[in-house]
């Protein structure tokens, strides 16, 4: 009986000892998914170009397929993706404008491109649906199921992933990409080639701008608070046509000519002959063929010289189908009383245009507080910083 005993003591023992071990190392796990070490980056970002007396630096690597940005409350930095599933939350706890703290929210998501902040939520977007997660800063550590507040979206992954924004009208804006190169799409579905909007518990759902092929950032201006928003022209016509554009939206209910006309002057080979482009709205500024705009921030922050005050940058993430690349930069758009002025390049390097190979490809732009610009970078799978120094400018 003793010699039982004895054996039942051990194997008891033995169940614990590895339960305790595999406990220790799922929290080892844990920890190790949350930390970050800021350690030296391994991008070539000295080869990236900018005007006198800016600077770019590195505020966060590792963050594989980085892309849609959203700032919290409370400083920390939101970031969807498009093909990893994941969103992750950033953190830079000892404020030196360097990630410290970087942690996965959600690794199982459909796409999650679009992301976006209100009122301690957090808002993500997958293709057909829209997740809130509450309180979210506070439960960094172990978020909450999030709820979903609206699941009526199409379910096509072609231009299915969506930007996602509140608005000064505090409602939520998300497009809707037409499922296809080029199509009527709406013969189907009135919802695709859009814009919609709704309210922030997802009700009241409806249409704010047709005509939109795929959009995949838009903002509004700090002073009229008029909507723009880019669009990525169609494929297969060639290196150089259709441009790329950048729109302003005056009112509900504006065509921006897809899939009849490109650009405000291009005639649709396959649909063109059943709308004129006179129908349409024409863009503020046509930008490059294929080369991708994507996120678009108007600047408002007392870092940048004052020219730069309310005028408009945007991420090209660059070509795939040219046969020469163009993009992968940030440009920039100066306006007067609502006009393009000027379209010229403000940070260029990501690719080289003799080996035309590319280690980074920009995506979204956020201002912070301090009136720096934070870029993200799907390809280079990191997130940058750029700054101002007048004193080195004036050197």
């Amino acid at each position: 009986m003793k010699q039982f005993s004895y054996s039942i003591l051990t194997i008891v023992s033995a169940i614990l000892f590895i339960a305790g071990c595999k406990e220790k190392a799922a929290q080892k796990e844990s920890q190790e998914g949350e930390q970050y070490e800021e350690l030296a980056s391994e991008l070539p970002i000295e080869r990236l170009k900018l005007p006198e007396g800016f600077k770019v630096e590195v505020y966060a690597d590792g963050i594989d397929g980085a892309r849609s940005m959203a700032m919290g409350n409370n400083g920390t930095l939101f970031v969807g993706t498009r093909n990893d599933k994941t969103v992750y939350a950033i953190q830079d706890r000892d404020h030196d404008y360097k990630a410290d703290r970087v942690m996965i929210l959600d690794s199982t998501l459909e796409v999650p491109n679009g992301i976006a902040f209100k009122d301690g939520s957090l808002y993500v977007a997958e293709v057909n649906r829209l997740l809130r997660y509450d309180n979210i800063e506070e439960e960094l550590d172990n978020p909450s199921e999030p709820s979903v507040i609206y699941d009526d979206y199409p379910t096509e992954f072609h231009h299915g992933w969506k930007y996602i924004a509140f608005g000064p009208d505090n409602k939520l804006y998300v497009p809707v990409g037409a499922p296809c190169n080029i199509c009527d799409s709406t013969v189907a579905d009135q919802r695709y080639a859009t814009i919609t909007r709704m309210d922030a518990d997802g009700s009241n759902r409806e249409i704010y701008a047709h005509g939109v092929r795929n959009t995949v950032g838009f903002t509004w201006h700090p002073e009229t608070k008029e909507m723009w928003f880019t669009d990525n022209g169609r494929d297969m016509m060639g290196d150089d046509i259709p441009p790329c554009e950048l729109n302003r939206i005056t009112e509900k209910g504006q065509h921006f000519g897809y899939p009849f006309c490109h650009g405000g002057i291009v005639k649709d080979p396959e649909f063109g002959d059943q709308r004129p482009c006179k129908d349409f709205i024409p863009p503020v500024q046509a930008m490059g063929a294929h080369t991708a705009p994507l996120g678009v921030k108007f600047y408002t922050g007392d870092m940048f010289p004052e020219k730069y005050k309310n005028q408009a940058f945007i991420a090209e993430h660059g070509s795939w189908n040219r046969s020469k690349k163009v993009g992968y930069k940030i440009s920039l758009v100066e306006l007067e009383d609502n006009k393009a002025v000027s379209y010229t390049t403000f940070l260029e390097g990501w690719l080289d245009h003799d080996s035309q190979d590319q280690f980074g490809r920009p995506v979204d732009i956020l201002f912070l507080e301090d009136g720096s610009m934070l870029i993200s970078d799907d390809y280079g799978d990191a997130i940058y910083r750029v700054t101002y120094d007048r004193s080195v400018a004036l050197n």
